[in-house]
């Protein structure tokens, strides 16, 4: 559904058509704070490079991606607490520090843990977008040009790095890593001809995987890793696994995200229409009026600054009064 942004110009009541309202990112409960809010927008998935990444118009809704991968601290959390068992190369020194992201892991492992977060796999789409900023056609996450100090890949350094390394070598939109360190889980199917035939808003993935050489349907991998080369570092490169298998497990990992909420053309409108109404109650001195207006206003929108501080000055008001 079509949602409009309200336009914070102070008690102005003016409406702009064709975006949609989210919470802020300091409106986010404590465990989405390690994740960025892309917000709706439409960009250019795929590259001219290979056959199955066909250049394709897509629009995505609002939505959360973790800054950083899963790191071996927040998969110790998961195991503890879920009994889940531990991933391959668990034990090994290279690569089980704290700070480094989890490898070894299947993707029913990834998915598991994102759900044990309240949260999800990204779909193909959301990761491409986050990667590739909000330009939304940059080769690389940083840009258009190849730069070994902003990636962890080629087997370069000889291990994955912290989650947070290579701050010069963010998105766009500031998500860390979405080139080497570690390829990433996703939760689509890989199919060779999807991007011909998937739907331009919000593709879900293919119903099902390719199955190569007869070994089971396979799901996507993104992103590089600290043994792969420079090709897997663009933004648009697929790759992929069975999702039982860890294969490629000391540069296997992935991050999670999870869906934004959103605010509808109805509730916008009669959290619009109550502001007016608080408005003119507040101009006839009508503080109780006011104020019952108001709360209505952020019963449709809690996280509405210009509400906020409209409540803020009725209470000011009525104390002075």
């Amino acid at each position: 559904m079509r949602s409009y942004r309200v336009l914070q110009v102070g008690l102005g009541v003016a409406l702009v058509a064709g975006a949609i309202s989210v919470a802020t990112a300091a409106d986010m409960p404590n465990s989405e704070k390690d994740m960025v809010l892309i917000p709706r927008g439409e960009f250019t998935m795929g590259s001219s490079e290979h056959s199955d990444e066909a250049m394709h118009q897509v629009v995505l809704d609002a939505y959360l991606i973790d800054k950083f991968e899963a790191s071996n601290a927040r998969y110790k959390g998961f195991m503890n607490a879920a009994g889940h068992p531990a991933p391959a190369y668990w034990d090994d020194p290279r690569l089980s520090k704290v700070e480094q992201p989890v490898v070894g892991v299947s993707w029913t492992d990834a998915s598991a843990f994102c759900k044990w977060e309240g949260k999800r796999l990204p779909t193909e789409a959301e990761w491409e977008r986050a990667a590739k900023g909000p330009q939304g056609d940059n080769h690389y996450p940083w840009g258009h040009a190849l730069d070994p100090k902003k990636a962890n890949y080629g087997q370069n350094v000889g291990r994955t790095m912290p989650v947070d390394s290579y701050p010069e070598g963010v998105s766009g939109f500031g998500v860390y890593n979405m080139a080497g360190n570690v390829f990433e889980w996703v939760e689509d199917w890989y199919d060779l001809k999807y991007y011909k035939e998937s739907p331009a808003l919000n593709p879900p993935g293919a119903e099902k995987g390719y199955n190569f050489a007869n070994q089971g349907p396979v799901r996507v991998l993104r992103g590089g890793s600290w043994l792969a080369p420079a090709t897997s570092l663009h933004t648009s490169h697929r790759f992929w696994n069975q999702p039982e298998n860890n294969s490629y497990g000391v540069g296997l990992g992935f991050r999670c995200a999870k869906s934004a909420q959103t605010v509808s053309d109805e509730t916008m409108q009669a959290g619009r229409d109550a502001f007016i109404q608080a408005l003119v109650a507040m101009g006839a001195e009508k503080n109780a009026d006011a104020m019952a207006s108001i709360e209505k206003a952020l019963a449709a929108e809690p996280g509405n600054k210009e509400y906020l501080a409209t409540r803020d000055l009725i209470k000011k008001s009525t104390k002075k009064n």
